[in-house]
């Protein structure tokens, strides 16, 4: 919601090593499963999560889904509880993804019921001193509008 002027920020293009590293992300997962479509990112959403409350509750991604594109998520930093649920589904599930882990979810479950339920510490105390960088996890999400 906007009040006010009308909203229409000037962004700048996707990194092209972002578009770099998930064209082969999905190229590596192609390999190993029938029906995933190629994709050309055009959009990245950027997320910080907070160590002390980082969250978001499940949702769908439908607003970018390009021809029925995968959805690239990558994560950075603290380790992220990421739950989803199938579509027809009532039970959620979970894994833990580490700094550097990519996630891939396209074809059949494109549609999926995903979010973050919490945020744990475990970058080495010495990596956060050396670089500046805020405890929490950046998320980039990558898809095709």
């Amino acid at each position: 919601m906007c009040f006010g002027l009308g909203w229409d920020p000037k962004t700048p293009p996707v990194p092209h090593q972002l578009i770099s590293l998930a064209a082969k992300a999905v190229e590596d997962a192609q390999a190993h499963l029938d029906q995933l479509p190629s994709m050309s990112p055009n959009t990245c959403l950027v997320c910080f999560y907070p160590l002390s409350c980082g969250r978001i509750g499940l949702h769908q991604d439908r607003d970018e889904s390009g021809r029925g594109s995968p959805v690239v998520s990558i994560f950075i930093g603290e380790a992220a509880e990421f739950v989803y649920r199938l579509c027809g589904d009532n039970k959620s599930q979970s894994v833990l993804m580490q700094s550097g882990d990519v996630l891939i979810y396209g074809g059949r479950s494109r549609h999926i019921y995903h979010g973050v339920t919490q945020i744990k510490q475990n970058m080495p105390l010495l990596l956060l001193q050396e670089t500046g960088i805020k405890a929490g996890c950046l998320n980039l999400t990558l898809t095709q509008f």
